[in-house]
């Protein structure tokens, strides 16, 4: 149960970050000259703005990380609650 809250947060949080780019890519370029055009003759409307797409690719890169990590810390605690539960059950069964 706890397994569908988290991968319904992640795809809540995917679509929240993915939002912004997917109305940057529904917009109209604007109409390319014919020919050889000099760089220096080009509009700066058609650079693209590097800082937005760097940092929502490393916040999607973090946050893959943190999830990757979070996953790992709840198995980890899982093994080790079983882990000691065998101990246990070892334990008991050699007093008898």
């Amino acid at each position: 149960m706890k397994c569908f809250r988290f991968v319904r947060a992640f795809l809540v949080a995917a679509m929240m970050l993915g939002a912004p780019a997917l109305s940057l890519a529904q917009q109209q370029p604007p109409k390319a000259p014919e020919g050889f055009v000099p760089v220096d003759q080009v509009p700066g409307q058609e650079e693209l703005p590097a800082k937005p797409l760097v940092a929502a690719a490393y916040g999607v890169a973090w946050l893959a990380v943190l999830i990757y990590v979070f996953s790992i810390w709840k198995r980890l605690n899982a093994v080790e609650r079983e882990m000691a539960d065998i101990a246990r059950r070892i334990e008991a069964g050699g007093r008898r």
